[in-house]
Protein backbone atom coordinates (compact mmCIF):
# COMPACT_ATOMS: atom_id res chain seq x y z
CA UNK A 1 0.00 0.00 0.00
CA UNK A 2 3.11 2.70 -0.02
CA UNK A 3 4.82 3.95 2.30
CA UNK A 4 2.89 6.38 4.87
CA UNK A 5 4.03 10.19 4.54
CA UNK A 6 4.98 12.46 7.74
CA UNK A 7 4.17 15.68 7.76
CA UNK A 8 5.74 17.94 10.10
CA UNK A 9 3.89 20.87 11.63
CA UNK A 10 6.45 22.56 13.56
CA UNK A 11 10.30 23.22 12.61
CA UNK A 12 13.12 22.87 15.23
CA UNK A 13 14.69 26.48 16.60
CA UNK A 14 18.24 25.59 14.89
CA UNK A 15 16.61 25.05 11.12
CA UNK A 16 16.42 27.87 8.83
CA UNK A 17 13.16 29.74 8.37
CA UNK A 18 10.96 28.17 5.70
CA UNK A 19 11.05 30.01 2.08
CA UNK A 20 8.73 31.41 0.29
CA UNK A 21 6.68 29.20 -1.58
CA UNK A 22 7.85 29.16 -5.43
CA UNK A 23 4.83 31.00 -7.07
CA UNK A 24 4.45 29.32 -11.16
CA UNK A 25 4.55 32.87 -13.05
CA UNK A 26 2.17 32.41 -16.30
CA UNK A 27 2.39 34.20 -19.41
CA UNK A 28 1.17 37.50 -19.39
CA UNK A 29 -0.09 38.58 -22.99
CA UNK A 30 -1.67 41.69 -23.76
CA UNK A 31 -2.77 41.01 -27.40
CA UNK A 32 -3.61 37.65 -29.35
CA UNK A 33 -5.77 35.88 -31.94
CA UNK A 34 -9.06 33.98 -31.36
CA UNK A 35 -8.56 31.28 -34.05
CA UNK A 36 -12.53 29.99 -34.82
CA UNK A 37 -13.41 27.11 -36.95
CA UNK A 38 -16.87 26.28 -36.91
CA UNK A 39 -17.88 22.90 -38.65
CA UNK A 40 -22.20 22.02 -38.95
CA UNK A 41 -21.09 19.26 -36.21
CA UNK A 42 -18.79 21.14 -33.56
CA UNK A 43 -17.07 24.57 -33.00
CA UNK A 44 -13.52 24.73 -31.58
CA UNK A 45 -11.59 27.50 -30.34
CA UNK A 46 -7.70 28.55 -30.67
CA UNK A 47 -5.83 31.18 -28.70
CA UNK A 48 -2.99 32.35 -29.51
CA UNK A 49 -0.31 35.32 -29.00
CA UNK A 50 0.01 37.45 -32.24
CA UNK A 51 3.44 35.48 -32.95
CA UNK A 52 0.78 32.45 -33.37
CA UNK A 53 1.90 30.28 -30.34
CA UNK A 54 -0.95 28.88 -28.84
CA UNK A 55 -1.92 29.84 -25.27
CA UNK A 56 -5.64 28.03 -24.79
CA UNK A 57 -8.03 26.12 -26.42
CA UNK A 58 -11.33 24.84 -26.35
CA UNK A 59 -14.35 22.93 -28.47
CA UNK A 60 -17.84 22.34 -27.86
CA UNK A 61 -17.10 18.49 -27.81
CA UNK A 62 -14.02 19.26 -24.38
CA UNK A 63 -17.49 20.88 -22.55
CA UNK A 64 -19.74 18.00 -22.56
CA UNK A 65 -21.75 18.83 -25.40
CA UNK A 66 -22.16 15.37 -27.23
CA UNK A 67 -24.05 14.66 -30.85
CA UNK A 68 -25.82 17.08 -32.80
CA UNK A 69 -26.14 19.93 -29.90
CA UNK A 70 -22.41 20.52 -30.34
CA UNK A 71 -23.34 22.36 -33.26
CA UNK A 72 -25.42 24.60 -31.99
CA UNK A 73 -24.89 28.32 -31.15
CA UNK A 74 -25.60 27.80 -27.61
CA UNK A 75 -22.99 25.35 -27.09
CA UNK A 76 -20.64 27.70 -29.43
CA UNK A 77 -21.43 30.66 -26.74
CA UNK A 78 -20.15 28.08 -23.76
CA UNK A 79 -17.11 27.69 -25.16
CA UNK A 80 -16.38 31.59 -25.92
CA UNK A 81 -17.07 32.40 -22.28
CA UNK A 82 -14.96 29.37 -21.15
CA UNK A 83 -12.14 30.58 -23.24
CA UNK A 84 -12.10 34.02 -22.41
CA UNK A 85 -11.89 33.04 -18.68
CA UNK A 86 -8.84 31.12 -19.79
CA UNK A 87 -7.50 34.42 -21.61
CA UNK A 88 -8.65 36.91 -18.63
CA UNK A 89 -5.98 35.31 -16.12
CA UNK A 90 -3.22 35.95 -18.74
CA UNK A 91 -3.90 39.42 -18.77
CA UNK A 92 -5.70 39.30 -22.03
CA UNK A 93 -6.89 42.88 -23.22
CA UNK A 94 -7.63 43.11 -26.85
CA UNK A 95 -7.90 39.99 -29.65
CA UNK A 96 -8.58 39.88 -33.40
CA UNK A 97 -10.61 37.29 -34.60
CA UNK A 98 -10.09 34.80 -37.56
CA UNK A 99 -13.26 32.72 -38.87
CA UNK A 100 -12.85 29.52 -40.42
CA UNK A 101 -15.90 27.21 -41.41
CA UNK A 102 -19.77 27.58 -42.02
CA UNK A 103 -21.10 26.33 -39.00
CA UNK A 104 -23.71 27.90 -36.91
CA UNK A 105 -21.54 29.02 -34.52
CA UNK A 106 -19.34 31.34 -35.96
CA UNK A 107 -20.97 34.74 -34.27
CA UNK A 108 -21.79 33.24 -31.31
CA UNK A 109 -18.51 32.09 -30.34
CA UNK A 110 -17.05 35.33 -30.51
CA UNK A 111 -20.00 37.44 -28.83
CA UNK A 112 -19.42 35.19 -25.76
CA UNK A 113 -15.77 35.86 -26.27
CA UNK A 114 -15.87 39.21 -25.81
CA UNK A 115 -18.82 39.29 -23.27
CA UNK A 116 -15.88 38.63 -20.49
CA UNK A 117 -14.75 41.86 -20.80
CA UNK A 118 -12.16 41.12 -23.39
CA UNK A 119 -12.08 44.13 -26.98
CA UNK A 120 -12.32 42.87 -30.43
CA UNK A 121 -9.95 44.61 -32.57
CA UNK A 122 -10.65 43.03 -36.22
CA UNK A 123 -12.38 39.83 -37.70
CA UNK A 124 -10.82 38.21 -40.70
CA UNK A 125 -13.21 35.37 -42.58
CA UNK A 126 -10.85 32.71 -43.85
CA UNK A 127 -13.30 30.20 -44.97
CA UNK A 128 -12.26 28.19 -47.62
CA UNK A 129 -14.11 28.72 -51.11
CA UNK A 130 -13.69 26.68 -54.07
CA UNK A 131 -12.70 28.86 -57.43
CA UNK A 132 -14.33 26.46 -59.77
CA UNK A 133 -14.67 23.20 -57.13
CA UNK A 134 -13.86 19.39 -58.95
CA UNK A 135 -15.52 18.02 -61.86
CA UNK A 136 -18.57 17.31 -61.52
CA UNK A 137 -20.20 13.75 -61.89
CA UNK A 138 -21.50 12.58 -64.96
CA UNK A 139 -25.30 12.71 -66.00
CA UNK A 140 -27.27 9.25 -64.72
CA UNK A 141 -28.27 6.99 -67.01
CA UNK A 142 -31.34 5.37 -67.00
Amino acid sequence: MGKKRIVKTGEAAGDKAPQAQAVSKKKTVETGVLYVQSTFNNTALLLTDTKGNALAWSSSGSLGFKGAKKGTPFAAAKVGETLALKAATMGMKEISAVIRGVGSGRESSIRGFISKGIALTGVKDTTPVPHNGPRPPKPRRV
